[in-house]
């Protein structure tokens, strides 16, 4: 994420708007999640660690921010080194140029999409497929292909609530806290929450069948509803811009908030049933 969301962002940009978003929010959105890591810190605190919860949030954020910052760092100097060479071995100068490469016809773009639908449209079914044959005779890489299976709507609809940052909190032209990434908070926030929701039915039902179908999706939605690198970039991205206290306040707030509900939705009712 280090290298595509923030160092070589621009110049894929060049090429297509979509891309970035597709390799950013799609693929890297969807590689990492929030709601799992969540989910393990209220699962040791439902058995009494909460020490153990505490550090692996403390610990897990701080390796985050230092994931993302080496990548930052490793991505700045990869990127010079291109621009090195290409200096040396065209007249260009330090420019790269891109615009053979650029999507920006109607052309070009109803053929790439007309490649992804059909490419997008073969996964999708396949993996549907295989998840119901596999789900239904409890097969091994049933909780995987359903997880591809229902992963789509996962990541649609944390494009959607992405397109809410920047937009503050209020109505109208009464908005406050512009500079809170409200989509990608709620996010995660809601993943979370569905995913401890989930994870009690799963104790309360307890059948071999429906905890596959809970872990698929869990797996596959929340997992991709969910996200980590955005989260720590847009945290990163604050930090070097001098905005400490509010990426301490952002990333608080996601923490307080996903393990909170996490706490009311999951733990409390274990406690009681005594799961």
């Amino acid at each position: 994420m280090g290298w595509f969301g923030i160092i070589f962002k621009a110049d894929i940009r060049q090429i297509s708007d979509h891309l970035i978003v597709g390799i950013t929010t799609g693929y890297m959105g969807s590689l990492t999640t929030f709601s799992g890591w969540n989910q393990k810190m209220v699962g040791l605190s439902s058995k009494g660690h909460w020490v153990y919860a505490v550090a692996g949030i403390v610990l897990g954020m701080f390796i985050v921010n230092e994931s993302i910052t080496v990548g930052a760092e490793t991505g700045e100097r990869l990127r010079g080194w291109i621009l090195k060479c290409i200096r040396e071995k065209s007249s260009i100068g330090s420019k790269c140029d891109w615009e053979h490469w650029r999507v920006d016809t109607k052309t070009k773009h109803h053929a790439l999409l007309a490649v992804m639908v059909i490419l997008l449209s073969f996964i999708w079914i396949l993996s549907v497929v295989l998840a119901i044959m596999k789900v239904h005779r409890l097969a091994d890489g049933a909780v995987l292909w359903l997880g591809c299976s229902v992963a789509p709507p996962g990541v649609w609809l944390r494009w959607y609530l992405a397109r809410l940052n920047g937009g503050g909190i209020g109505i109208g032209k009464q908005r406050h806290l512009k500079w809170l990434p409200v989509g990608t908070l709620a996010a995660n926030v809601l993943a979370a929450a569905i995913m401890a929701a989930l994870a009690v039915t799963a104790k309360a039902v307890n059948t071999k069948q429906s905890t596959v179908v809970l872990n698929g999706i869990q797996l596959g939605f929340l997992g991709c509803l969910s996200t980590v690198s955005t989260f720590a970039a847009e945290v990163y991205t604050m930090r070097r811009s001098g905005q400490i206290a509010r990426a301490f306040v952002y990333a608080a707030a996601t923490f307080v908030l996903s393990f909170v509900l996490g706490i009311l939705i999951y733990s409390v009712p274990v406690w009681v049933e005594h799961y």
